[in-house]
């Protein structure tokens, strides 16, 4: 009797409590319109609005079908078909069809686009994986088709085989075009909505609190998700995030540095949990500040900054250094004759008498204001370099601001002199570290000009990478651009970390992806 009972409260969904995850997020969101957005925040939270064409498979970079069952490329690599899955629709109703796969990748890529309707909005990832946005020399795409209602073509400038993995890049949900034009400006922000297909819908969006989500009731994947909502609690404090964490406040977590790995491990409540490394750590030293013009400069404090000390002390057993600017797993594309800056405060000091500065100089250093799994404690590991530094003569004046002005102004010329930042990988192809960050024009680096950076050399390299559909020559080709950015220390790697991260013993179902962020929808709260 007790049974049926049970049964027919759960059929009618009455008298059980609704099962809540709480997960603490080191900062929040810059927006949650997809496309315009290049932060790990924003990304997570997209991550359970919307879907992506194609999609990864659970804790790697495996492709798998996405709102796109199957997709294929033309025979001379320059256009990729995608066939959608029928009967998906956005959170408001609306069907998800070809045209609005074109309505959201036309706002991304086209400047002109009428529906974009924020004037602000700058859309910077675009241009960094494709290449340039519509018009601009660079472009790899040109047209998007509409095939039938459920197929939809991309033309390409030239072939692009890691195309598909492109797009399925967590920037990239597809976002209802019925609540794009009903919000206008105050779409993806705190006032105004966020629509996908995803596993769960936004409910509510408190500046500097919470982001609230709960189950979408009509996801295309039946069964899922598994809880009834998602809480983001903004604590961006790392150890006020680890004390949540053991008080119960919070059910799991990303983000906790290293050295709480044993706290973890002693906690009978909590478990820590381990991310796929796939990321990259790295000093940005800027040209247009004229100290760091001179690639002796550069190179001096990428030899006085002792790497594997501070990965030791700040990662311990979950971080490696090893001069190379993509990962580990990465291997194949790496050049044999790149290894690790040698750590020389005496020949560094040479180096900058030879460059002019026998005396050193005064340099600021901007460190991020939260923590990320690349530089779980940024402003500790930015104390760490400027004490190296100092030892050479320079003298090193720290520097931060708020995490959206952080990312806009680094690309405001003349841009940051120096600062921290890094990567997670979107797709498994070393494409994905160089061109965002080294191909033609760089765009937070600048020359003496104030001009966008560009260093011809390394960018021809990469276009002929790129494009190629030859293994051998493609793993050639990366490995000259190894050598050639090592030498030039315009992006010092400090540091490829395997994030740590957190959750309490009856959280279960999660499984971290190597790309910083994964749909939550797998994961049960007993």
């Amino acid at each position: 009797m007790k049974r049926a009972v049970l049964g027919l409260l759960v059929a009618l969904g009455l008298g059980l409590a609704q099962k809540t995850l709480v997960f603490g997020a080191n900062g929040e969101p810059v927006s949650l319109e997809s496309g315009n957005i290049t932060d790990g925040i924003s990304i997570y939270v997209q991550r359970q609005i919307y879907d992506t064409l194609v999609d990864f498979k659970p804790g790697s970079t495996e492709l798998t079908a996405g709102l796109a069952t199957s997709w294929f490329s033309s025979p001379d690599g320059k256009s990729w078909t995608f066939r959608l899955r029928q009967g998906v629709r956005f959170h408001d109703g609306t069907e998800l069809t070809a045209e609005a796969v074109k309505f959201n990748v036309e706002r991304w890529w086209d400047p002109k686009n009428p529906t974009r309707i924020d004037a602000a909005a700058r859309y910077e990832i675009w241009p960094e994986l494709f290449g340039g946005f519509k018009g601009d020399p660079g472009s790899i795409l040109k047209e998007v088709q509409v095939v039938d209602r459920y197929t939809v073509r991309f033309v390409l400038s030239q072939p692009f085989p890691a195309f598909p993995a492109a797009i399925a890049a967590g920037y990239f949900g597809i976002a209802s075009p019925t609540a794009i034009q009903k919000d206008g400006a105050r779409y993806g922000s705190p006032t105004g909505s966020a629509v996908g297909t995803g596993p769960f819908r936004l409910v509510e969006w408190r500046p500097g609190e919470q982001v609230v989500l709960e189950k979408n009731p009509n996801y295309w994947k039946k069964g899922f998700p598994k809880v009834d909502r998602v809480v983001f609690r903004v604590i961006r404090d790392p150890a006020a995030r680890l004390a949540a964490l053991k008080a119960g406040t919070i059910d799991f977590t990303t983000d906790i540095p290293p050295a709480n790995l044993r706290d973890l491990e002693a906690d009978r409540n909590l478990d820590p949990v381990f991310r796929p490394s796939f990321n990259v750590g790295y000093l940005a030293l800027n040209p247009s500040h004229k100290p760091f013009s001179d690639p002796r400069v550069r190179q001096a404090i990428a030899m006085a900054i002792n790497k594997k000390a501070i990965v030791q002390a700040f990662w311990g057993k979950l971080g490696v250094t090893d001069g190379h600017f993509t990962p580990p797993s990465m291997k194949a594309f790496q050049s044999p004759k790149v290894t690790d800056y040698e750590f020389n405060p005496q020949k560094a000091k040479a180096l900058l008498a030879e460059a002019g500065y026998p005396n050193g100089f005064e340099m600021d250093l901007w460190y991020m204001p939260v923590s990320r799994p690349y530089f779980p404690t940024p402003k500790e590991i930015a104390e760490a370099m400027a004490a190296d530094l100092s030892a050479i003569g320079i003298r090193v004046k720290l520097q931060t601001k708020d995490w959206a002005s952080y990312l806009n102004d680094r690309k405001q010329a003349p841009g940051f002199q120096a600062y921290m930042l890094g990567w997670t990988g979107d797709y498994g192809d070393p494409q994905n570290f160089y061109d965002p960050h080294f191909a033609c024009p760089i765009t937070d680096l600048f020359d003496a000009s104030g001009k966008t950076l560009c260093v011809k050399e390394l960018g021809d390299l990469l276009t002929k990478a790129a494009t190629s559909a030859n293994a051998e020559e493609r793993k050639r080709l990366y490995q000259q651009a190894d050598e050639l950015t090592h030498s030039l220390a315009l992006r010092i790697p400090i540091v490829h970390s395997q994030p740590l991260l957190a959750k309490r013993k009856n959280i279960t179902g999660w499984t971290p992806s190597p790309l910083g962020s994964e749909s939550f929808e797998t994961i049960e709260k007993r």
